[in-house]
């Protein structure tokens, strides 16, 4: 009775023995994930939106235009506007000046056809004097 239960033992450990040795190992292969270091380039987006969601700093230096107010941001607006329309009339052979809380701009449109904007600083009188040939007088 004692070689009828060490049979099935036995057959058992040989059928384990068996299909351990048909298995082979491979190599291992690294492959980076940061395209910085080798990695797919797809990846660099992925890796940015998971870093920034994580970053919680806020950087007390930076100014960002959610940070000004309904007025602050409509005078900046209207500054770039009044700009915009005095370089056209400079462009159409008209002189225009703007004086903002920061700077006064001068814009000449000589008949050489050279447009020169002067650009004063009110804070510290610095003159700035921007010159530009080959406009082309339109009067």
């Amino acid at each position: 009775m004692k070689n009828k239960s060490v049979l099935p033992t036995i057959s058992l450990g040989l059928l384990l023995l068996a299909s351990v040795s048909s298995l082979q190992a491979t190599e291992l292969v690294y492959t980076p994930i940061n395209p910085s270091f080798g990695g797919s380039p797809l990846n660099g987006s992925y890796l940015l939106g998971n870093a920034q969601a994580q970053n919680d700093y806020d950087d007390p230096d930076a100014t960002s235009s959610s940070s000004m107010s309904t007025l602050e941001r409509f005078t900046s607006q209207l500054q770039s506007s009044l700009l915009s329309q005095v370089l056209t009339n400079a462009r159409n052979g008209q002189a225009g000046s703007v004086t903002t809380d920061d700077f006064i701009v001068n814009i000449l449109n000589d008949e050489t056809g050279e447009l020169v904007i002067h650009i004063t600083d009110r804070l510290t009188g610095e003159v700035s004097e921007i010159a530009v040939n080959g406009l082309g007088a339109t009067y």
